[in-house]
């Protein structure tokens, strides 16, 4: 199944047919033109992504209205970000960020295009599976990147703080620091719940933004050659997406920016199903869906952004390359 046809072409015949295989690019550029689509992308979507972290961590482990609520939306999230930290903290952590998506979706959408090029995906649930596959590797590399970007978007001067403040200065600082205190293992701490919410959401977003694509495309609501193709596809990826990996998404953000005992373990949770059940328990199952309007919000222009320019930067690359 192809991952994406592009957004300027289509079949040159109003017959619907299914798109010819797209030849494989040289393994680094494909993973180095993944990386760049997705980078391009978190430029744009990076306040969303503040927003939400912040949303995730209000309340933790706090029963509903036993808390003051700092943020009760998106919109208003952003306007309270804007106006007590500037412009500058709607992007806070945005190196990080930068570094996490080059990571994780260079090694996933490249892995994942590797895969698909030489036809792991075309067998039922092959691109699933091939998409969770992908989705772990990124992550798991790309964890610390992750680590970092969680804790600085998460502090903020104490009268909108929620959740445990690190006070880095920085991505450098904030790397060194960690490891001084707890070592190599530290750096990947949260990975438990990272490889889990990009797995669920690598698979959910590749499969469904790719069936979608090709079913919105076959079906001509649109002409070929338009991009409206692609964004209805993104769309409906995007709602797929925040649906089912809203839950592992708090878990992961909960891990990640948990603060640490003298022994090096997390103080609030001690692992991903530790975690469920304590959220579960103290905040109700909606508490593992805080966030999920940014999350939504976030992704849908995330995906058309990234597969748009992912997609592009290939179609370029492809006369060089064969």
């Amino acid at each position: 199944m192809q991952l994406m046809n592009s957004a300027f072409s289509g079949p040159s015949s109003p017959t619907p047919g299914p798109s010819p295989p797209r030849p494989p690019l040289w393994p680094p550029l494909d993973f180095g033109l993944g990386a760049l689509a997705c980078c391009g992308a978190c430029v744009f979507t990076n306040p969303l992504e503040v927003v939400k972290t912040r949303l995730q961590l209000q309340g933790e482990l706090r029963a509903r209205g036993s808390y003051r609520r700092l943020y009760r939306g998106v919109l208003q999230a952003l306007w309270v970000v804007g106006r007590t930290d500037g412009l500058r903290g709607l992007q806070k952590g945005l190196t990080a960020a930068l570094l996490y998506q080059g990571l994780m979706n260079g090694l996933r959408l490249g892995s994942y295009a590797q895969m698909q090029a030489a036809g792991v995906t075309d067998g039922p649930c092959c691109s699933l599976i091939a998409g969770a596959a992908a989705g772990a590797l990124g992550a798991f590399i790309a964890s610390p990147a992750y680590l970092v970007k969680t804790h600085l978007q998460a502090q903020t001067v104490a009268a909108i703080a929620v959740g445990h403040q690190h006070n880095h200065q920085g991505m450098s600082s904030a790397l060194v620091s960690i490891y001084r205190r707890e070592g190599v293992c530290g750096l990947w701490r949260g990975v438990n719940g990272a490889v889990p919410r990009v797995m669920v959401g690598s698979a959910t977003q590749l499969a469904t933004f790719s069936s979608a694509k090709d079913w919105i495309t076959h079906t001509q609501w649109f002409s070929p050659l338009s991009s409206l193709n692609t964004l209805c596809a993104a769309v409906m990826s995007g709602v797929a997406v925040s649906i089912i990996m809203t839950p592992f998404d708090v878990i992961s953000t909960r891990l990640y920016n948990q603060p640490v005992d003298q022994f090096k373990q997390g103080r609030l949770y001690c692992g991903f199903v530790d975690c469920l059940l304590k959220v579960c328990a103290a905040e109700g199952v909606l508490g593992l869906y805080k966030g999920m309007t940014p999350v939504f919000v976030r992704l849908a222009p995330h995906t058309t952004l990234s597969m748009l320019l992912w997609d592009v930067l290939r179609q370029r690359a492809l006369p060089y390359t064969h």
